[in-house]
């Protein structure tokens, strides 16, 4: 049974939540603001965390980066509709999707499998060597270890899942519709946004200078790729 943290401040989004996610199986613990969620996932064993980003004492993202900072279990941002900078700060300090209130169910639950399958597996997609080398970044995926020039590397399952994809396809350009499709196992509509961020975010950890990637490079127009 996986156990799921809602972090909100507000309750009858909480007891929503809950009822929902009861209804499925998973075990519920709550808090009110991104201190208590950081206390609980100390505490006890999370498996994913559904975060608000507006809430008193410490909000979402920064309750997300402190995560981060001890933790690679999938963070789930419930945003409000329309706030788009948000969902891209968000995930870039780290969280993996986003939900926009107010929430569709069936929706949030699909999101809720989604990255538990992502987390419980890293990437189960067809099985290829289980070693994979692309330059100086090294991928091994029975440990789910990467490491670049021999240091490890702590990466998000989302990141692992699209570099993973990346160095089973050295030099194929994926656009980002490609890399949706393939990683969320979901259409792509309006993704650009979230795939960006993410490449960023692989840049920032892969690569000796991000703004100049040897590695992950960009096809204007295009996609993406990774290099050796």
């Amino acid at each position: 049974m996986y156990n799921i943290l809602i972090c909100d401040d507000e309750r009858d989004i909480r007891n929503a939540l809950k009822i929902y996610l009861t209804a499925e199986g998973y075990s519920v613990y709550e808090a009110e603001n991104g201190q208590q969620a950081l206390d609980l996932i100390r505490s006890e064993s999370i498996h994913l965390v559904l975060m608000d980003i507006m809430m008193p004492l410490m909000d979402g993202m920064n309750a997300t980066a402190k995560i981060r900072e001890q933790s690679n279990i999938p963070v789930i941002l419930l945003t409000a509709k329309g706030e788009d900078t948000d969902k891209v700060l968000g995930l870039t300090v780290g969280a993996d999707d986003y939900v926009t209130k107010p929430f569709n169910p069936l929706e949030l639950i699909a999101r809720v499998k989604a990255q538990l399958r992502r987390y419980a597996y890293l990437g189960g997609m067809e099985k290829t060597p289980h070693t994979l080398t692309v330059g100086s970044i090294a991928l091994d995926d029975d440990s789910k270890a990467v490491s670049v020039h021999g240091a490890p590397v702590s990466l998000t399952p989302t990141e692992y899942n699209i570099l993973k994809l990346l160095m089973e396809n050295p030099g194929k350009v994926f656009s980002s519709a490609e890399i949706y499709r393939m990683i969320w196992n979901d259409a792509p509509y309006g993704t650009d946004n979230v795939i960006a961020v993410h490449i960023r975010r692989l840049r920032e950890k892969l690569e000796i200078d991000p703004g100049n990637p040897r590695h992950l490079k960009v096809v204007w127009g295009h996609g993406y790729k990774l290099e050796g």
